[in-house]
């Protein structure tokens, strides 16, 4: 599985990441922008019709499905669970955001290990370090 993070400016990073995923690629792919808490999100509607990969923002218990792109809707912590299953999180923000990048990679790491792959872009801050790191303790990419 791919875990993608990144603060706003990730956005045009991602323009040229999703599109080259071919429709073959079999891993789900979950992604985390911090955007404004009280913004609706356009990234499914932005990327739906660039990708070949089917593309939805995250609800609350969704599977994981192969060649799927997910987004974090705006305000929710995303977790990917030990039954390989996400949830949502309105815990406090971490390092200011929510939702938190180090918050989905810590997740990945603890439910998948060595089958996480950490992608992290833009920041204006710290978030998604920690977690990269766990991803890769954990014996992810």
């Amino acid at each position: 599985m791919v875990v993608i993070g990144g603060s706003a400016g990730a956005i045009e990073a991602l323009g040229v990441i999703l599109p080259k995923l071919p429709a073959s690629f079999r891993l789900p792919v979950i992604v985390v922008v911090h955007l404004p808490t009280n913004s609706t999100s356009l990234l499914v509607d932005a990327f739906g019709h660039c990708c070949a990969a089917a593309v939805c923002e995250i609800e609350s218990n969704a599977p994981l499905v192969a060649g799927k792109i997910f987004f974090a809707p705006p305000d929710y912590h995303v977790l990917i669970e030990l039954d390989r299953s996400l949830s949502l999180s309105l815990e406090q923000a971490v390092r200011w955001s929510r939702p938190s990048i180090d918050v989905l990679f810590h997740s990945a790491a603890d439910a998948l290990g060595a089958k996480a792959i950490g992608v992290l872009l833009t920041g204006a801050n710290d978030d998604g370090a920690g977690g990269l790191r766990a991803t890769k303790d954990a014996g992810g990419v």
